[in-house]
């Protein structure tokens, strides 16, 4: 057998050396013969007994070699096993199909298996799918975690070309020529670790309180240094529990730096200190409510800090009395339960009016748009803007696409009349001739830029002016120079009418537009029956001194039988879900403006004793529209915002394209139960 072994490269260069010399022997020889003929004869004597003796050595020596490196080899190679099986690294072999061929002691010890198992890796680790294994891919690594330690699994693929020729151990299928190495690799400390950093970082927020004024002035004077020092300690002792750190700023604003882990904690309990506050009281007849914004995971600590201002000051335009957490682009709520507080003062108003009047001044054209779908809210505030820009003789435009049917006896009014111009309203894509760098664009009614009439115009023009009564969400108008956002206004006809009072002493108010910023009052209030405050009030008596007619307004927005049919259906066929929701469908058919009757359906189910929030839909061009209305125990506002959606605390909609009525009912159902089970409603 030894003569068929074959040694080749260094070690067979090694061994054939004494033959190589012989060539120099003969050449030397060769030399001395040319020298001295005697001499030579000697030389060449030595030489045969040389060769003689080199050959009798090799043959002599060459199979005990070759059976010293056979001897070698055999106990390489065990030793190679010994040390495979004993690695401290748990390593395993798979046929392509993931079944166990072979597992180290280790591995066997991790998994309780013996090592004779031969089934399937998904039996031990069912995270471990067919889709994991490496197919066209030469490796893959995932995450697993088994028996309360993380493991990151690295697989890799073995070719088995030319190697299981004439193995007669293992037997492997022709389908695949390749098997599956699996190392284990314990991350479960690294992890910890990682998990204990995250934890560490440090987290800035901003606490600013809603009502301090407000809540002061509801209590003797004597009284009122006890109560800002009981809020104080109260926020103190929160935050010290939790190992924060808590800086006043001013008498009603404070600066917290706590740890992410404490973060979590209040997370978990849903930032009850919103509740707590709200349980201070010596006699005050206004409950004190606080807004909190909190920045974290940013590059820096400054950008942290940049992030509380930015959530703090999202969370006073949604109303206040909430948490808002800004983690990089992603933003989280929690609370917003309460009805934002009127303020008495018109100061923002006034100061709002003038910064509207010195941008308009400074630019040629204003162009007003509103949401899609132009409710009569929408458009009496655009009229509003409209007189505005024309009081200071600067052309103007509100830009209304297909104007549904409940606007059009509205803007009937507008149309050929000679006391208007004939480009007052504008298509879409006649407003994008318009816009330019020297446009001054005014959005109403509306604080997302996707839910505006024509989003490529916030695009043309750097002179934007936000005007809006609903709460901020995460999509937000972020380039606008003027932004005037109420959350506690009963509509934007509301607060165009406030502001036009403070634009300019010879605005004068004709009695068509009066008519229009009234009735946008009045639909968007019910018939001043909700969301309505002092201010409301004032607002209509003004509209009235300009000549606003109630009997105009109300004949003007009289229901047709068909939509009058259409809401009763709508109420008839109501489902009331969890003893307290109201629920039902709408049907578009035969319709002009389907979601009109949403809303108006949605108002009166409020009239059902039991009924803590309605929310009817209809199916309007390809899209689920939900209207969701409440009174005060339920907040529709952020069942809404789970959707997709938003609004106030009473008043709420959104908009699920992509889908039908019977799964848009589901998800609803399924949105309120998840939250009644959380706790959130």
């Amino acid at each position: 057998m030894n003569k068929k072994i074959k040694v080749k490269g260094q070690l067979r260069t090694y061994i054939q050396w004494p033959l190589l010399l012989s060539i120099l022997w003969i050449a030397m020889v060769i030399g001395i013969f040319c020298i001295n003929f005697r001499a030579g004869l000697v030389a060449a004597g030595f030489l045969v007994v040389y060769v003689i003796v080199v050959v009798v050595l090799y043959a002599y020596n060459r199979p005990l070699l070759m059976n010293e490196l056979i001897s070698f080899a055999t106990a390489y190679g065990q030793v190679q096993k010994s040390l495979l099986k004993d690695f401290v690294l748990p390593y395993a072999l798979l046929d392509a199909d993931g079944k166990f061929l072979w597992m180290n002691s280790e591995f066997s010890n991790i998994t309780g298996k013996d090592t004779k198992f031969h089934k399937n890796i998904n039996l031990v680790f069912p995270d471990v799918k067919p889709e994991n294994l490496p197919g066209k891919e030469e490796k893959n690594e995932m995450e697993l975690h088994f028996q309360e330690r993380d493991y990151r699994a690295a697989m890799q693929k073995v070719s088995l070309n030319g190697m299981l020729d004439e193995e007669s151990v293992l037997e492997v299928g022709t389908d695949h020529d390749y098997l599956i190495a699996v190392y284990l690799f314990d991350e479960t400390e690294l992890n910890a670790y990682i998990r204990e950093k995250e934890e560490e970082k440090l987290v800035c927020g901003l606490i600013y309180l809603d009502n301090y004024e407000e809540a002061l002035e509801s209590i003797e004077e004597v009284r009122r240094s006890l109560l800002i020092a009981l809020i104080d300690r109260k926020i103190n002792k929160y935050f010290s529990e939790i190992d924060g750190l808590v800086k006043k700023l001013e008498k009603d604003k404070y600066f917290i730096v706590l740890r992410k882990r404490s973060l979590d904690q209040l997370q978990k309990v849903k930032f009850n200190i919103l509740e707590e506050v709200k349980t201070v009281n010596i006699g005050n007849e206004m409950a004190v409510t606080l807004s909190i914004g909190i920045g974290l995971n940013a590059a820096t600590y400054a950008q942290n800090c940049e992030n509380s201002r930015v959530a703090i000051e999202l969370a006073l335009g949604r109303g206040g009395d909430q948490v808002v957490i800004k983690d990089g682009e992603n933003t989280s709520y929690f609370g917003g339960k309460t009805e934002s507080v009127e303020k008495n003062t018109r100061v923002k108003a006034r100061v709002k009016a003038h910064a509207l009047k010195e941008f308009m001044s400074s630019k040629e054209r204003v162009v007003v748009m509103g949401h899609k779908i132009t409710d009569v809210d929408t458009l009496g505030a655009a009229v509003g803007m409209y007189r505005a820009a024309k009081t200071l003789n600067k052309p103007a435009h509100i830009v209304i696409d297909n104007p549904p049917a409940a606007i059009r006896p509205l803007m009937a009014g507008f149309l050929n009349n000679p006391d208007y111009d004939s480009h007052m309203f504008v298509t879409i894509h006649e407003a994008k001739e318009i816009v330019n760098q020297n446009t001054v664009v005014v959005v109403v009614d509306t604080n997302k830029p996707n839910y505006t009439e024509c989003e490529d115009l916030l695009h043309m023009t750097k002179t934007i002016v936000v005007l809006d009564h609903h709460r901020q969400g995460r999509e937000v108008i972020r380039n606008a120079v003027l932004s005037y956002i109420e959350p506690y206004a009963s509509s934007a006809c509301e607060m165009v009418a406030e502001v036009l009072q403070y634009f300019a002493d010879e605005i004068r108010i004709r009695n068509i537009e009066a008519d229009a910023l009234y009735a946008g009052i009045m639909i968007d209030t019910n018939n001043f029956l909700t969301r309505t405050g002092v201010r409301t009030f004032e607002a209509a008596a003004f509209l009235r001194r300009c000549g606003a007619d109630v009997t105009r307004v109300r004949k003007m927005f009289r229901d047709n039988m068909d939509d009058y049919r259409a809401r009763a259906k709508v109420i008839a066929q109501t489902e009331i879900f969890e003893n307290a929701y109201a629920i039902s469908e709408c049907p578009s058919d035969n319709l002009a403006s389907p979601t009109v009757i949403c809303s108006q359906a949605a108002n009166e189910l409020m009239n059902v004793v039991g009924v803590k929030a309605s929310f009817v839909m209809t199916d309007y061009k390809d899209t689920i529209y939900i209207s969701a209305r409440a009174i005060d125990e339920v907040n529709v506002q952020i069942i809404m915002e789970r959707l997709g959606g938003g609004g106030h605390l009473n008043i709420a909609g959104a908009q699920l394209e992509h889908t039908t009525i019977e799964a848009a009912m589901m998800l609803l159902k399924k949105t309120l139960s998840e939250m009644i089970a959380e706790g959130d409603i």
